[in-house]
């Protein structure tokens, strides 16, 4: 298993698909990394020699903010719109769409963004 960003990538997939798995990183900005690197995406990873696995590791972590860096400045950046009040900050509190999308049939995707709160009354735990 090779190892990139804090992710195991499989050896039998290829780069372009290997490295979507990693969070942060869809197919565009794989196939971006890979010309970059002058990579074909369709090579295996185990096809990459030591040197080609580290410029990969190293092109990523330095050019791109992916895995728990990225899912805590998402976080942050909640948290921030929440803390000032701003009608973001109320949509995202009532796990509502915040881009001003329909709500009438749809908005599923954005009840599942907010985990779910339990609040307890006083005097009972």
């Amino acid at each position: 298993m090779t190892t990139i960003a804090n992710t195991y990538l499989s050896q039998k997939q290829k780069v372009s698909i290997a490295l979507q798995q990693i969070y942060g990183i869809g197919s565009h900005l794989a196939y971006q990394i890979c010309d970059q690197l002058g990579l074909s995406p369709n090579f295996k990873i185990e096809q990459l020699n030591r040197n080609q696995v580290e410029q990969l590791s190293l092109l990523v972590s330095q050019s791109y903010v992916t895995g728990s860096k990225l899912k805590r400045t998402i976080q942050q950046d909640m948290s921030r719109l929440i803390s000032i009040s701003c009608y973001r900050g109320f949509r995202y509190i009532q796990k509502l769409p915040v881009r001003g999308q329909r709500t009438h049939t749809n908005a599923k995707t954005a009840r599942k963004r907010m985990p779910t709160v339990t609040r307890t009354r006083k005097g009972i735990a």
